[in-house]
């Protein structure tokens, strides 16, 4: 079994928030792929399904960012599951909006949530890296991502949305590629190969004047009118 978590604040006040991306992830998986109704468990909200033939517990934690370790902590004990099959789903200042990358590994970059689970179970998990932008300068950074996406932002982050929830069975399969290419089957605008076009047919050419049967008298008529 996996453990999916996506990574918020709860409350709809935060419900809309760039910082509240990877909740907004977890919630396209579900509903997209049949899993059983949200429940309260784990100090967040649970639901279970299946992407492919392996079972995945999604989590979101509900405990506030600063301490989302606690709510994977406890998740990771009562199913006695290894560091190794954690994904968490977050926001990631350093990728554009509508980029996804995966890592496995690795340090915290500052990213509060990751940080509490770090200082709870380690770095050996992965991460599904959801790029939101960043605002240019670091003491924007907090207002920056407790803000809500812009209307601008609401085509490229459901196609988001979609690309991720499309690519979750290659996910849950440890396919990065593609789950990646999923994302990208969403996200890029797909171009049109010109040498596989085929060529624009010529103009029909214009038909040749009939010829005029009338007298010279007729014809130099004609010229005068």
């Amino acid at each position: 079994m996996r453990l999916w978590v996506g990574l918020g604040n709860p409350g709809a006040q935060y419900a809309g928030n760039r910082h509240n991306v990877g909740v907004m992830a977890l919630d396209r998986i579900a509903a997209g792929h049949g899993f059983a109704p949200w429940r309260r468990g784990f100090q967040g909200r649970v639901a279970e399904g299946r992407l492919g033939d392996g079972k995945v517990l999604l989590l979101k934690p509900e405990t506030f960012m600063n301490d989302s370790g606690r709510s994977v902590g406890e998740a990771l004990r009562f199913w006695k599951l290894p560091l190794a099959a954690v994904t968490v789903f977050h926001d990631e200042l350093d990728l554009a909006p509508g980029r996804v990358r995966v890592k496995h590994g690795g340090g915290h970059a500052g990213h509060n949530g990751l940080r509490s689970i770090h200082q709870h179970l380690g770095e050996g998990y992965a991460r599904v890296r959801i790029g939101i932008g960043h605002p240019g300068h670091k003491d924007a950074v907090a207002g920056y991502v407790l803000s809500d996406f812009a209307r601008a932002d609401a085509v490229w982050l459901d196609d988001l949305l979609r690309g991720i929830a499309d690519g979750a069975p290659a996910l849950a399969q440890g396919d990065d590629a593609r789950f990646l290419n999923a994302v990208a089957l969403r996200t890029v605008p797909q171009r049109t190969d010109a040498k596989a076009r085929p060529a624009a047919a010529p103009p029909a050419p214009e038909p040749a004047p009939e010829p005029d049967a009338r007298g010279p008298l007729a014809r130099l008529v004609d010229r005068f009118r």
